[in-house]
């Protein structure tokens, strides 16, 4: 460590005691989890009928009158670039027509990206012909360019949630716009919605400037006021990145850091005042007339949240006084048991002091309720029932690199999974008493992912903090619904967009 290092650990808020154990986890890697099971319907996945599914709509619609704040965070920092991926690559080929299956399916349907019209007018200004021409000439390349490149779109450099998704008439929408409809269809109490975005530093003005476009137009449409916050990750978030030897990576004599993921937003997460806050990606979103089924589940899952906590605040209260009996120790058992998923092998073996004890400790945590999507292509990360380390078992959410597929049973459970994750959670963050939970404490520090990348030629290690669904929320109460597919239409890849989906 010299001069200049401790000057940049101070500057971004990390302290030395911290970057040694991140360097130390590129040695000894994180420890894989324990898998009890998968969890699947009627084993930590639940599945209600149309009655009950009714009656909790009815109960969030009732908890949208009261003065709650509701907020929807939505995860948009980082650019389009892998989205466009296979583009990038055809402008770096030897060849200077579609010859890939994806290219030809590009180009054969480039009419029908809401973008088209955007991309046809820049053709026009710096290639003086429009995209039909270009086509005719075999300029598929200049089409390429001007919708990546700075002289052009600069698509390829833009946030996704800048990008024109949907088609409506003379109209085009971006995600960012989607979501703002969507929290007025759901989150929407006494005409107030309120909505955090998380962006990169060099989009944020890009967003704030799209935002303050637009907003009029969509408080008129819905009438309501809308609230919009930004914040980007926190420089303290940051992980050093190692070389091959699990040194630190050094860029012209300087230690070289990254953004520690997604993760990292639990800071973010934490930093918000409200009493219900949804999550859901930046690009899961489809046009209006699909939105149906994304309002009905999302209003589900807050339904169920809101009775789950409801209940729990009622058995905390209980387990406050003094004087609790047998009966009532054994009922708030049960529920943690049964309604959320939490057990205890050795909960027999407590005495009443001790059970008490436990109780309370597991209800007054934050909790969350995530939709889960059946699998229809290959198991991996998704929902899980979870040994934690005190001995108990809980759901959790994990990422197929947190599972030891080298072990043969681990990898069984794996793949009998019937379930995925689609990233769509509804989450209560503050306590019986009304107060804010720190989010900080719930985080599971041993889980993380180390990844290889390059820079400037070189190979470097770079470290994930644990994914903010997976070990950033690993110490909450956390409950699995069954979601229909219809609500998970994620753009991965620039022909997603063609997609019926997103027509």
């Amino acid at each position: 460590m010299n001069t200049n290092d401790l000057l940049l650990l101070r500057k971004k808020g990390i302290s030395e005691t911290i970057l040694q154990q991140q360097l130390e986890y590129f040695k000894i890697g994180f420890p894989y989890l324990t898998i009890q099971k998968a969890a699947e319907i009627s084993d930590g996945i639940l599945l209600f009928d149309t009655k009950e599914k009714d009656n909790f709509i009815s109960v969030w619609n009732n908890y949208l009158k009261t003065s709650r704040k509701i907020m929807k965070f939505v995860p948009a920092s980082g650019a389009a670039s892998r989205m466009f991926k296979d583009m990038f690559e055809f402008l770096g080929a030897d060849y200077d027509v579609p010859t890939t299956t994806f290219e030809r399916n590009f180009f054969e349907n480039i009419a029908n990206f809401a973008f088209y019209l955007d991309l046809n007018d820049i053709c026009l200004k710096n290639e003086q012909k429009n995209i039909d021409q270009l086509i005719l000439e075999k300029r598929f390349k200049a089409i390429v360019k001007n919708l990546l490149e700075k002289k052009g779109l600069n698509y390829g450099s833009l946030p996704k949630g800048l990008l024109k998704f949907h088609k409506y008439g003379n109209e085009n929408r971006t995600p960012a716009e989607e979501h703002l409809v969507e929290g007025a269809l759901y989150t929407n109490s006494e005409d107030k919605v309120n909505i955090h975005f998380t962006v990169s530093t060099e989009h944020r003005e890009l967003f704030e400037k799209h935002i303050k476009e637009i907003l009029a137009k969509y408080s008129n449409i819905y009438s309501v006021e809308y609230s919009i916050g930004f914040s980007e990750q926190k420089p303290s978030t940051d992980t050093v990145a190692a070389d091959e030897n699990n040194e630190p990576f050094r860029e012209n004599g300087e230690l070289l850091f990254r953004p520690g993921g997604h993760g990292a937003l639990i800071e973010n997460l934490n930093d918000l005042d409200a009493d219900i806050v949804f999550i859901k990606n930046i690009d899961n979103v489809v046009p209006d007339h699909l939105k149906a089924d994304t309002v009905e589940y999302k209003k589900l899952i807050a339904g169920i949240l809101v009775e789950l906590q409801k209940q729990a605040f009622e058995y905390l209260q209980l387990l406050e006084k003094d004087e609790i009996g047998a009966k009532s120790l054994d009922e708030i058992a049960n529920f943690c048991e049964k309604k959320l998923f939490n057990f205890n092998p050795k909960i027999k073996e407590l005495n009443p002091h001790e059970l008490k004890q436990y109780l309370y400790q597991k209800l007054n945590r934050p909790i969350r309720v995530c939709g889960m999507v059946k699998n229809e292509g290959e198991p991996g990360g998704g929902p899980y029932l979870v040994v934690n380390s005190d001995g108990t078992i809980s759901p959790q959410i994990l990422e197929s690199s947190q599972i030891n597929t080298a072990d043969p049973k681990e990898k069984a459970l794996m793949m009998g999974a019937t379930h995925f994750n689609p990233v769509d959670l509804v989450c209560a963050v503050k306590n019986y008493k009304g107060e804010k939970f720190d989010l900080t404490k719930y985080v599971d520090k041993n889980t993380g992912f180390i990844s290889e990348k390059s820079k400037s030629g070189k190979t470097l290690k770079a470290l994930e903090l644990p994914g903010l669904w997976n070990g950033a929320m690993s110490d909450w109460n956390t409950v699995f619904v069954e979601v229909p597919i219809s609500t998970f239409n994620p753009v991965k890849t620039v022909n997603d967009l063609l997609r019926k989906e997103h027509q």
